[in-house]
């Protein structure tokens, strides 16, 4: 750094340094209401790693995220402001100090989550490569993210797809409460070299190392080179959070060190002959500025209470479902039957055509993954069909980071079951992020999955999950029934600007309808009457829907009549339908795959009992799975999973004599 850019640097250091004093002062105050973790020692790793930063390229931070927004460019006035909880702020007090976000300046967030943001940064990275740009993704991370698994398959994935990212570890020497020696077997430089990645060690507390390390990483990532990882040892000086003890400290006495990236950068510009006078006024102005930002926030308002659901979901543009006759024929057979799997590979066919944004990823999805759904479509769109490792977390992540540098990932989780090993990257991410930036970002991404008992899958392979991803806002949860609108709902989820999940039932993949035509669409949150009756509604959906409907043909054999309704989306629910069936016909029975307790059954019986009450001629009555894992052997799995004939029985026992028909009159 020649005199001048030091000078800069030393700037922008004394503006981390000195907003994070203050904030200390503000949280032991109670002016911020939030958790707080500060950077102060570690100025140098963000002002180095950022110096030769382009607007363009991309950064994901951690929970000890200040000094990296900051060194990005973030204003100091809204970043005060988000922490003091204000309408104001930079994420208009919905993220605070761990989510600090900007994505207008290519800040993807802080995150609250260890090692959440190193899958996001690989999907952004992913993006920047198919735009032709040479921006590239900076993850930021402490070294206790690397035990995590979010670290492991985002490095991995970035390695075999040779991604313009750049991991920047900051060890400073302490995970949370614990030694880095402690933490890990094997140096990060083994860990590096594990991967294939190149591998630099430098000074963290020396500003110009970094910056003369980082600008020759920078130049050989993005002329093609590849991801590159970088370890900044740095020191930590105050504890995990704001108010921690540090007992484990053992007695060390951090501020007094003599590494202090800032003193050291003020003694080696005064060795370059600038005045102590000159670097005084620095600190004037810097100060100057903290105290106006803060003064902004101080005066700025609380957000009003009344917007505390605003951007929680992206705006929907109204979709109209119009019948599939009235849709252009897709060819001359057009009303040749085929199977649901070829429908859905039409849709993927048709949104791959119609929007270069669109593509898919996922475990074994370039050869056509595991139903054959996908076959064919690498061939037909090179470069836009991924084959993946097996990583939920990282193809997750993938999905969040693409999504919000501007694509449209369909990512694809095998089977729901494996929900668990990437439930974070979808429950605290996608789902969370734009209202955690206060609608600064849309995540228009779709996971594609299925489920489905009745063919001894077991109890890792069949699980109907639906209810815990409804029970995340920001979601959105699909479950089609029937050909035609396995096609419209996919269309729809992909056109859509939310993460929408998208599940299938295997069973039902080679149930044959006509083809669908290009132009069809279902709206999202719009439920279905597929039967109208007097007697009694049932609501069901995925392959229960079909059951549904053979019960109540069944039962009016017996001259009970019943009016079927197909929610096709789970969340958002469409209550209105339902409570309008229930209306008409004063008794609910709710059919569902999934186990009986706690499930989406329990939602929609206590919306009859709520909002429908006055509509009840008789107990809400719910089918579904006992509490039990799906069995193996298929004498009990057929004892466990629901059926048409237990639709039918719940039907006649609502029915019954206890609970006679209201007398119209």
């Amino acid at each position: 750094m020649n005199r001048d850019d030091l000078l800069t640097a030393f700037r922008r250091m004394l503006l981390i340094r000195k907003m994070e004093e203050r904030i200390a002062v503000l949280y032991g105050q109670g002016a911020i209401p939030g958790f707080v973790h500060l950077s102060v020692g570690q100025e140098a790793v963000a002002v180095g790693t950022l110096f030769r930063a382009r607007p363009d390229d991309i950064i994901t931070s951690t929970h000890r995220g200040h000094g990296h927004v900051l060194a990005k460019g973030l204003d100091p006035s809204g970043m005060f402001a988000e922490l003091t909880g204000k309408a104001t702020g930079t994420c208009r007090g919905r993220g605070g100090s761990m989510h600090v976000a900007d994505p207008a300046l290519g800040i993807f967030g802080a995150n609250g989550i260890v090692g959440a943001g190193l899958p996001i940064a690989a999907g952004a990275a992913h993006a920047l490569r198919v735009r032709d740009s040479d921006a590239l993704a900076i993850a930021f991370f402490g070294d206790g993210a690397v035990a995590t698994g979010a670290f492991h398959e985002s490095v991995n994935l970035a390695a075999l797809w040779r991604l313009p990212i750049v991991f920047v570890c900051e060890n400073n020497g302490f995970s949370e409460f614990s030694r880095t020696s402690d933490q890990h077997a094997v140096p990060l430089s083994s860990r590096a070299a594990g991967y294939g990645l190149p591998f630099r060690a430098v000074d963290g507390n020396d500003v110009e190392a970094v910056e003369a390390a980082m600008a020759e990483v920078f130049d050989e990532v993005r002329a093609g080179g590849g991801p590159q990882f970088v370890e900044a040892v740095t020191l930590r000086v105050r504890g995990h959070y704001e108010g921690d003890p540090q007992r484990y400290r053992a007695g060390e006495t951090p501020d007094d060190a003599p590494e202090d990236p800032l003193r050291r950068t003020r003694a080696r510009l005064a060795a370059l002959g600038v005045p102590a006078g000159e670097l005084d006024q620095v600190e004037d102005e810097v100060a100057r500025q903290v105290a106006e930002a803060e003064t902004f926030a101080a005066g700025s308002d609380e957000p009003d209470p009344a917007t505390v659901l605003d951007y929680v979901a992206s705006p929907r543009p109204d979709v109209a479902e119009r019948p599939q006759a009235t849709l252009q024929a897709r060819t001359a057979d057009a009303t040749k039957p085929v199977s649901t799997s070829r429908i859905l590979r039409q849709a993927m066919r048709d949104a791959l055509a119609d929007d270069p944004r669109v593509f898919l990823a996922g475990i074994d999805v370039g050869g056509g993954n595991v139903f054959g759904l996908t076959r064919g479509l690498a061939e037909e769109f090179p470069g836009r069909v991924l084959d993946t490792p097996i990583s939920e977390t990282a193809i997750m992540g993938l999905g969040v980071g693409a999504a919000m540098a501007g694509l449209r990932p369909v990512v694809e989780l095998m089977y729901l079951d494996f929900l668990g090993t990437c439930l974070d990257q979808l429950m605290n991410q996608a789902a969370k992020l734009r209202f955690m930036t206060g609608g600064a970002v849309t995540v228009p991404m779709v996971v594609r999955t299925q489920f489905g008992s009745g063919r001894s899958s077991g109890s890792q392979h069949s699980q109907s999950l639906e209810a815990l991803l409804a029970h995340i806002p920001g979601l959105t949860v699909v479950m089609p029934s029937t050909p035609e609108d396995a096609y419209g709902l996919l269309r729809t989820a992909i056109d859509d600007d939310n993460p929408v999940i998208f599940i299938e039932n295997r069973l039902l993949y080679e149930r044959k309808a006509a083809m669908p035509a290009p132009g069809h669409r279902v709206p999202l949150g719009k439920a279905r009457v597929t039967r109208a009756g007097t007697d009694l509604t049932i609501v069901s959906w995925s392959r229960m829907a079909r059951l549904a409907l053979d019960a109540a043909e069944t039962l009016a054999a017996e001259g009970i009549d019943a009016e079927v309704i197909d929610l096709r989306t789970i969340a958002p629910l469409d209550r209105r339908t339902v409570l309008e069936s229930l209306g008409r016909t004063n008794r609910l029975l709710i059919a569902h795959e999934a186990v009986t307790e706690f499930g989406v059954g329990a939602e929609l019986a206590a919306l009859a009992v709520h909002e429908g009450f006055w509509s009840l001629d008789a107990p809400v009555a719910r089918v579904g799975a006992p509490t039990a894992p799906t069995p193996y052997a298929p004498s009990l799995e057929r004892a466990w999973i629901p059926d048409e004939t237990g639709i039918a029985a719940a039907a006649r026992w609502l029915m019954s004599d206890p609970y006679p028909r209201r007398r119209s009159g």
